[in-house]
């Protein structure tokens, strides 16, 4: 975000605009599938995607992965979402994901007009930054039941701009019961088994002169292609777009942690490592172009490195959006790029992807967070229990410090003019899905060793 938010605010043009609501809010909430049918659990709208507005401005989120969010929001300022459900008059947990670099003010959410009945309200404290993110819970004891018009609007008694918004959420407060498939509460037992294990793990001296790196990594290739996702559709065969999948061999519609640890089969290094990885197929010229091959780096991007510990056992969660469809233009954030001799030598017709020179390879770097919340191994969104560190530590909602996941994936082609197209579209919607099934006491070294010493390791998990 840019430094000054007021001149973006004199800009605009403070006007009501409709837009096609069922269309828009379909887009802006996640339906999480459970045993092969499709039931609606926490509520997750996407803050942009609602049915009318005033004094509203959409931008790009600054996190990898955050979509698009509402900015410089001000006092008067609203947004209306329709056909939010509800549920029963039960007590309701509602959410905002907000950010701010003043802290000031309140942002409401209304049943039925601007003016309607108060359904929850968030006080908002600076967040340091506005990208900086955080998530805030309300719960509402009394509200109307059923799909509702809900309205958000900013409050504040001082001049400017002073909230930004991501998403809201609407849930039964159950935080993964059986009401709610969307949360998955981790089994505190295993989990503090596994972490005790960790925590009793001596590491290796590391030899003089290693490079000081926190990092260890998976070595994989292409395994198969299949339009599943065992995250966002699990149950659902040929639900999603075409996705080409890395590390297990059994990775469908109906993987499981279990059914991943029972396969020992994987396109991945180390063999230890049984987890499921997936991006969306590549395209050029209506031919699908697989990746050569993909390393999967587990590092650290905290101060202190010594705070990570490996991943639960089952844990799961998505890089990158989807539903992101905007142009990429030569030096956008998070794009695709030429690496080898000559790099890239120009832009596609449309100028969203790189013409990478003879010698050099069409790349893409996927970054995930890095912060957990400690409670879940999978949220409704895939990335509502996890967060980007953007001052080196884990703190607040997400005080845990898991492994920083990236993947770097090399294409064999160079590209032409003609450009490329994604399973999911446009080269801003390119994403990435992690399933983890590694053997614990593999990864625990790892992190013990690689992370936690800073040390750089290679597959093997040696320095």
């Amino acid at each position: 975000m840019t430094p000054s938010p007021s001149l973006h605010r004199r800009a605009r043009t403070r006007t009501l605009f409709a837009a096609a609501s069922a269309a828009a809010l379909t887009a802006g909430i996640a339906l999480i599938a459970g045993s092969g049918t499709a039931e609606a659990a926490t509520s997750v709208v996407q803050a942009e995607s609602y049915a009318a507005q005033s004094g509203v401005q959409v931008e790009t989120t600054a996190d990898t992965g955050g979509g698009q969010n509402l900015s410089y929001l001000a006092d008067g300022d609203w947004t209306r979402y329709d056909g939010i459900d509800l549920g029963t008059t039960a007590p309701l947990t509602v959410s905002a994901r907000v950010s701010s670099a003043v802290g000031a003010g309140f942002v409401e959410l209304h049943t039925g007009s601007a003016t309607g009945p108060l359904l929850a309200k968030f006080p908002i404290a600076a967040t340091g930054g506005w990208q900086n993110w955080v998530t805030l819970t309300a719960t509402a004891a009394t509200h109307p039941a059923g799909a509702q018009s809900v309205y958000a609007v900013m409050k504040n008694t001082q001049a400017g701009d002073f909230v930004n918004i991501n998403w809201f959420s609407f849930g039964d407060g159950t935080g993964g019961g059986q009401s709610d498939p969307g949360w998955v509460n981790i089994d505190q037992a295993k989990w503090n088994a596994q972490l005790a294990a960790f925590r009793a793990m001596t590491p290796r001296p590391v030899p003089a002169g290693s490079v000081r790196v926190p990092e260890f990594n998976a070595s994989c290739v292409y395994s198969h292609s299949k339009p599943d996702d065992p995250i966002v559709f699990p149950g659902l065969p040929g639900a999603s777009h075409m996705h080409s999948f890395l590390g297990n061999s059994s990775t469908d519609a109906n993987t499981t942690t279990d059914t991943l640890l029972s396969n020992a089969g994987s396109s991945c290094k180390p063999a230890e490592d049984l987890s499921a990885y997936w991006i969306p197929s590549l395209y050029e010229h209506g031919q699908v172009v697989e990746p050569k091959d993909v390393t999967v780096y587990y590092g650290s991007r905290l101060i202190d490195p010594s705070a990570t510990v490996p991943f639960p056992q089952g844990f799961r969660m998505i890089a990158g959006d989807a539903k992101l469809q905007v142009p990429t233009p030569a030096g956008s954030v998070n794009q695709f790029y030429c690496a080898g001799a000559g790099g890239e030598i120009g832009r596609s017709a449309d100028g969203n992807w790189p013409l990478c020179a003879p010698g050099a390879t069409l790349m893409f770097q996927l970054v995930f967070p890095d912060c957990w919340d400690g409670v879940h191994l999978d949220s409704p969104t895939h990335k509502a229990h996890v967060a980007y560190t953007y001052d080196g530590t884990c703190k607040g909602d997400f005080p845990v410090a898991i492994p920083s996941l990236s993947f770097l994936i090399a294409y064999p082609t160079s590209g032409t003019a003609d450009g490329f197209q994604l399973a999911s579209k446009m080269a801003s919607s390119m994403h990435g899905d992690a399933f983890f099934a590694w053997d614990n006491a593999a990864l625990g070294h790892r992190v013990k060793d690689c992370v936690v010493q800073r040390a750089k390791c290679n597959t093997a998990g040696n320095f």
